[in-house]
C-alpha cells in the first residue's frame, strides 16, 4: 500500500458497481480537481479503472502523487455494463469490506462510496439492503441512521429500503423518539451546537387534526413531546409537503423523515447532483452519492459526477472540521 508524503486527509473511495456509473464518476471527480487538497485511495479493480480512465481521456489522473489505487483485482469474469450480475455485485461488496479494513488499519480517514446495486450484491452472496446496513454490520454499530446533507437541507430517515406498508408500521412513538434523540446527539456533534429539528407528518397535511389519519396524534406528537421534556429542540409534526422547503430555507437544521421516499424526493428535487448521503452513528466518516448506479447510461461516458464530487469534498471537510455551516 502506498504511503503519501504529506499530512493531508486520506479519503478511501470505493468505485461501486463496475456495471454502473461508479468508476466513471469517481474518475471524473478526481480529474476535475476534487483531489487537490486530499489524498485519495480508489478501492476497486485496477484494470477496470485504468480502462475506464483511458476511455474518458483522464488516464493522467491515476498518475498523480496524491492518488492511488488499492487494487483488489476481483473482476475475474466479463460482465455487461448496465446489468445486474453476481461478479460485479460481489466485487462492490468487497470494496466496502476493504474500505473498513483500511480505516481500521489507519490508512484512510474517511470513506466516500460510489453507488452499488442492491440486487447485484444479493446475487453476489451478500444479504444487505444497502451500504448503510452493511457498514453498520462491518463496524459492529448498533445505532445508526441514513441521512442526506444538501446545503441547509439535512434529512434523517426513520426507515430506509422497505416496502411502504412496512415502513408505515414502524412509525411508533418509542422508535421515533429514539431517532429524535439520536439525531440530536449526532447533529450536535457535527454542528458544534444544539440543532433545531423538525419532524414530518406521515399523512397529508400531517393529518389535519385527525381528518386524514391518526398516527400524528397517537405516535408522532407523543414522541416529539417526550424528547422536548429532555431538552431537545424538536417540533412538529409538520405537513410533509412544506417542511423540507422550510428547512432548506434555514428555518430548521434538519428534518426527521418517516420513510425513504419522503426524504429522497425533496432532497433530489431541490439538490440533485449536490446532495450527499451521510451515515450517522458509524465510528468512521462515510459519505456517498445521493443516486444509484444509473445502469441505463453506464459505459456511455455521459454520467454527471457532481454528487460524487460533493461526497468526496464533504468527507474531507468532516475529517478536518472545516465544513461547519453558519447558524440558523
Amino acid at each position: 500500500m502506498v504511503k503519501f508524503a504529506n499530512d493531508l486527509p486520506t479519503i478511501g473511495i470505493t468505485m461501486g458497481d463496475a456495471a454502473g456509473i461508479g468508476p466513471e464518476i469517481v474518475l471524473k471527480s478526481l480529474a476535475a480537481g476534487y483531489s487537490a487538497d486530499i489524498n485519495s485511495i480508489i478501492i476497486g479493480d485496477g484494470d477496470h479503472l485504468r480502462s475506464v480512465a483511458f476511455k474518458l481521456g483522464v488516464q493522467d489522473v491515476l498518475e498523480r502523487e496524491n492518488i492511488a489505487i488499492d487494487d483488489l483485482a476481483n473482476l475475474s469474469r466479463a460482465f455487461e455494463p448496465g446489468t445486474d450480475c453476481a461478479v460485479t455485485g460481489r466485487a462492490s461488496a468487497e470494496y466496502i469490506e476493504r474500505a473498513v479494513q483500511l480505516w481500521r488499519d489507519g490508512r484512510i480517514d474517511a470513506v466516500a462510496t460510489a453507488p452499488i446495486s442492491k440486487k447485484a450484491i444479493a446475487l453476489g452472496g451478500y444479504d444487505f439492503p444497502g451500504h448503510t446496513e452493511f457498514l453498520a454490520k462491518l463496524t459492529n454499530t448498533r445505532r445508526f441512521a441514513m441521512s442526506f446533507f444538501a446545503g441547509k437541507l439535512r434529512v434523517v430517515l426513520l426507515s430506509t429500503h422497505l416496502p411502504l406498508v412496512q415502513a408505515i408500521e414502524l412509525v411508533k412513538k418509542d422508535r421515533l423518539a429514539e431517532l429524535i434523540m439520536f439525531s440530536h446527539e449526532q447533529l450536535s456533534r457535527l454542528l458544534k451546537r444544539v440543532p433545531k429539528i423538525a419532524v414530518a407528518g406521515l399523512n397529508p397535511h400531517a393529518s389535519e387534526g385527525g381528518l386524514f389519519g391518526t398516527e400524528e396524534t397517537t405516535e408522532i406528537a407523543p414522541a416529539i413531546e417526550s424528547c422536548r421534556t429532555k431538552g431537545v429542540d424538536v417540533s412538529g409534526p409538520y405537513s410533509p409537503d412544506t417542511v423540507f422547503l422550510r428547512c432548506s430555507n434555514g428555518e430548521f437544521d434538519a428534518v426527521i423523515a418517516l420513510y425513504h421516499d419522503q426524504a429522497t424526493i425533496p432532497v433530489k428535487s431541490m439538490s440533485f447532483n449536490s446532495g450527499v448521503n451521510v451515515t450517522l452513528g458509524l465510528p468512521l466518516i462515510r459519505t456517498s452519492v445521493d443516486h444509484g448506479t444509473a445502469f441505463e447510461i453506464a459505459g456511455k461516458g455521459i454520467a454527471e459526477y457532481s454528487s460524487m464530487s460533493a461526497a468526496i469534498d464533504l468527507a474531507a471537510k468532516l475529517v478536518s472540521g472545516s465544513w461547519l455551516p453558519a447558524s440558523i
